[in-house]
């Protein structure tokens, strides 16, 4: 049997664009992965780095990966981008450098 595996490949040449209507509606371009979702908590993965987006009673109303859009409701009152952890900065990695 011939296996097809879906391959998806990151574009991180797409635009990341994020527009907020009233902290109760947000609108997020560049969405490469929702990586996970709950009342409280939204994390993507974008063309520019994870975002993490906190507030009350968040719903995912529209998620298109396609075209990389998705569309977050609910009380906004957290917008943070998380850098990727450098390998090496830990306490123990800075001494045994």
């Amino acid at each position: 049997m011939d296996e097809k595996k879906q391959v998806r490949t990151v574009r991180t040449d797409m635009p990341n664009n994020i527009i907020m209507e009233n902290r109760t509606k947000i609108s997020i371009s560049g969405v490469e992965n929702a990586e996970s979702y709950n009342e409280s908590e939204v994390v993507l993965h974008t063309s520019k780095g994870v975002l993490i987006i906190r507030g009350e009673g968040m719903s995912l109303s529209k998620l298109n990966l396609d075209s990389g859009e998705i569309t977050v409701n609910g009380r906004v009152c957290v917008l943070e981008y998380v850098e990727p952890r450098k390998s090496g900065t830990s306490f123990l990695g800075k001494i045994f450098k």
